[in-house]
């Protein structure tokens, strides 16, 4: 049995209120779409998923934090070729997608509600070759900055579980998590793909606004897309 490492969580878990229907998805769809046992009491000596045996040996990306699950639905329909895995802690929001998905037609989704370290433990080496990181939560104070994904806490599972030359974006409308951005995520294997500006300034060609970015830019702030290669 592995050790369990101790692990601070920084954030909500759930919101204030959760409507009828949304408690019925998670009671009726939630487990049908879990990626394995990624958890701790399920899995304590954290055995990899079967990532062949759940997509059938297609490709796999992941998106850490998906909100509402706007991006992630879209990519799942773009790209049903792909397995897409998603890990979202606030469960509000995974009941979102939960509805979302009931409207949808796609078969190559799964979740796992809750921290995606405890994700990371369980995913193979070299395993994904996309990741997403879309308008985390950008911890402003400078003394909760330790907190952000972009640290090596995050950053070297990240790295280990990405195939070489793997794609990781990460859109975020914080010129300061830009610039933690751009200093630590190539200390951990990455290299910044940006010739000029508009590769920050443009989203990507298969992007879909989240409700997230919606409210940055009522807001007046410009969003900024970055797009790394894992090495």
């Amino acid at each position: 049995m592995t050790e369990r490492p101790h692990r601070n969580f920084y954030g909500r878990l759930k919101g204030k209120h959760l409507k009828e229907s949304q408690k019925g998805y998670l009671d009726a769809d939630l487990a049908a779409l879990s990626p394995g046992d990624v958890g701790w009491e399920a899995n304590p000596e954290r055995r990899p998923l079967d990532l062949d045996a759940l997509f059938g040996g297609r490709d796999v990306w992941l998106e850490i934090g998906f909100g509402g699950g706007e991006h992630m639905l879209h990519q799942a329909a773009r790209n049903p070729e792909v397995g897409i895995i998603g890990a979202e802690p606030y469960i509000n929001g995974v009941a979102m997608l939960l509805g979302k998905l009931r409207r949808a037609e796609v078969d190559n989704v799964r979740i796992h509600p809750g921290d995606v370290r405890d994700l990371f433990d369980v995913l193979p080496d070299g395993s994904m070759s996309r990741a997403f990181l879309l308008y985390p939560d950008p911890w402003p104070k400078a003394r909760h900055h330790r907190r952000r994904f972009v640290t090596a806490e995050h950053l070297e599972p990240l790295a280990r579980v990405l195939r070489p030359r793997a794609e990781f974006r990460v859109a975020t409308d914080i010129p300061d998590y830009v610039r933690q951005t751009l200093e630590e995520v190539p200390r951990h294997g990455f290299t910044w793909l940006a010739e000029g500006p508009e590769d920050w300034r443009a989203p990507w060609a298969d992007w879909t606004r989240t409700r997230y970015e919606a409210k940055a830019v009522r807001e007046g702030r410009r969003p900024h897309y970055l797009t790394f290669r894992r090495d």
